[in-house]
């Protein structure tokens, strides 16, 4: 029942943001006047907004608990193996899920920047943390290289921590067997630099103007919105995100703010 549920929500929430790119991207045939299909498209842009907060606030309660019964199991259950996969299961499943609903509503513009003054380091280094233990169950390693002085820029923590998060799983996703996930920061003339490399499979030359567009993917069971969110989010601060890749060695996403007082 729960892949059925899971499934459905998940083609929900594609779906809906589909229809608004395709209004988006046919929006330049229509004359600019056109009243009607303006309202349409903000109707449609608040509708998809509106369900997938809808969806955001039950999914947060499975969430927690999903927790609760790990922790308040049986005995008995605690140690069957079988009984503890599958709860690790639906738990991945609605981490998996979040995670679309936070880049879509990124992605389609439903948040309001906060911004504040934040060490880039400091932030790096509290992914690094957080990270840690999901990277060691894919068999990744972790490397970090921090700039030696603060990297002070004005973002929003949140949203450039889900920027960071998207690279640091799309590269996880590049190494199915196993590989190291390089971390460094570093400054260059106005802006802070943080450079996310895998030792993945790399990425062909003809797909890497592809890989920032909405719903691009490669990977099976992909949303296709890790990525256009991670550079709208970059845009959003007056930053930037590039990629530098090669087949059979790996590849270098390369995130650009503004240090604060430069811009």
């Amino acid at each position: 029942m729960l892949p059925f549920v899971s499934g459905f929500i998940l083609a929900v929430i594609l779906a809906f943001p589909a229809l608004v790119l395709f209004y988006r991207r046919n929006r330049k045939r229509l004359n600019s006047s056109d009243a009607e299909h303006q309202r349409r498209l903000e109707e449609l842009s608040r509708l998809t907004g509106g369900l997938a907060h809808e969806i955001k606030n039950p999914l947060s309660t499975i969430k927690v608990n999903l927790r609760l019964i790990a922790e308040e199991a049986p005995p008995a259950h605690q140690d069957s193996p079988r009984w503890l996969r599958k709860i690790a299961v639906v738990q991945k499943e609605t981490d998996r899920l979040a995670q679309i609903l936070d880049d879509f509503l990124c992605y389609i513009g439903k948040y309001e920047l906060k911004k504040s003054p934040v060490d880039v380091n400091e932030l790096i280094s509290e992914m690094v943390d957080f990270y840690t233990p999901q990277a060691r169950t894919n068999n990744v390693r972790i490397r970090l290289g921090l700039a030696d002085t603060p990297l002070v820029c004005k973002i929003d923590r949140d949203m450039v921590k889900q920027l960071v998060l998207n690279l640091f799983i799309n590269a996880v996703q590049a190494m199915p067997s196993g590989g190291e996930l390089i971390i460094r920061t570093r400054i260059l003339k106005k802006s802070a630099l943080i450079e996310i490399s895998d030792t993945g499979c790399g990425i062909e030359p003809d797909k890497t103007d592809k890989i920032f567009d909405a719903y691009y993917t490669s990977k099976p069971g992909g949303s296709g919105l890790g990525l256009s969110t991670a550079r709208k989010i970059a845009m959003a601060h007056n930053g930037s995100i590039c990629v530098d890749s090669e087949v059979g060695r790996g590849t270098c996403f390369t995130i650009s703010l503004p240090i604060q007082g430069n811009h």
